[in-house]
C-alpha cells in the first residue's frame, strides 16, 4: 500500500511523494523521484532524480547503489509532467536536503550511516 510523504526544499515549498513497490508497474510519464531511507515515521533522502519516463526505471542502478551503500531504502516518487517544473523541483530538493548521493558529501553519508 502507498504511503505519502512530504518533503521540503529548500525554498520552504512541500513536495508530495508517494511510496511504490519496486515491481509495481508505473506510468510512462515523467517524475521526480528519491531513493530514502526509512528512520522510524521519517525518511532521510539518500539521492534526488528526475526522470522523463518513470516507467523505464532509468533509476534502477542508482536505487541498486544505495542498497549496496545503505541497506534497505525505498524509492518515493512525484508525477510532474513538465520538465521544467521537474527540474526545479529538483534543484531545490537537493539545495535543501543535501542527498549523500548527489553532493558527493561524506559528512551527510557518514550521519545517515550512524543512523543504523
Amino acid at each position: 500500500m502507498s504511503q505519502t510523504i512530504e518533503f521540503a526544499g529548500k525554498s520552504g515549498s512541500r513536495y508530495r511523494y508517494m511510496t511504490i513497490e519496486e515491481m509495481r508497474f508505473l506510468p510512462p510519464a515523467g517524475a521526480n523521484y528519491v531513493i530514502a531511507r526509512r528512520s522510524g515515521q521519517d525518511f532521510k533522502i539518500l539521492l534526488a532524480g528526475e526522470t522523463d519516463n518513470l516507467a523505464m526505471r532509468t533509476w534502477q542502478n542508482e536505487l541498486d547503489d544505495a542498497k549496496s551503500r545503505y541497506g534497505e531504502v525505498e524509492v518515493l516518487t512525484r508525477l510532474n509532467v513538465r520538465s521544467a517544473v521537474r527540474r526545479e523541483e529538483l534543484a531545490d530538493m537537493i539545495a535543501g536536503n543535501q542527498p549523500p548521493m548527489n553532493v558527493g558529501d561524506a559528512a551527510a553519508e557518514a550521519s545517515v550511516r550512524g543512523g543504523e
